[in-house]
């Protein structure tokens, strides 16, 4: 009887170990992949920050005020960003925007497509969990300082 017992139970810990390992992947892979966007949304933050920080010492009294602010973010975002690989494909002219609104509120804003981050860091569809990593649709940060 022991012997007919055990062949019946080679089959179910199969079963068992497969839905044990998907669980197992599922979790390993999301710890991983999703590392690096939030790197990624944290180092946009910091860099907002700063580059917002950063303006605050240029002189509100020059003729070429706002151009200078836009610069000087744009560069700073350059700066606190160059530690990203160029296959993430981040582009400060296309990727962040500096605006200064008449009353003098600066805003930095880093919008950063998920198709960018996906190209790279392959998505993966797993039965009965769905989506790893499930990201936004784009990864955002935004930094304002009334100067």
């Amino acid at each position: 009887m022991k012997a007919s017992l055990c062949k019946q139970q080679k089959g179910a810990a199969a079963l068992e170990f497969v839905m044990v390992f998907v669980i197992f992947f599922a979790v390993f892979y999301g710890v991983l992949s999703y590392g690096l966007p939030m790197l990624m949304l944290q180092s946009f933050n910091q860099a907002s920050s700063e580059a917002v920080r950063r303006c605050v010492a240029l002189d509100p009294a020059s003729a070429t005020y706002n151009a200078d602010v836009n610069t000087l973010a744009k560069r700073v975002l350059g700066e606190q960003l160059a530690w990203m690989p160029a296959s993430l494909n981040f582009q400060v002219n296309s990727d962040a925007s500096v605006t200064l609104s008449p009353g003098k509120l600066l805003t930095v804003k880093i919008d950063y497509a998920k198709a960018k981050l996906t190209s790279v860091l392959p998505v993966l569809d797993l039965p009965g969990i769905g989506e790893v990593p499930r990201l936004p649709e784009s990864l955002k940060a935004e930094a304002s300082l009334q100067l």
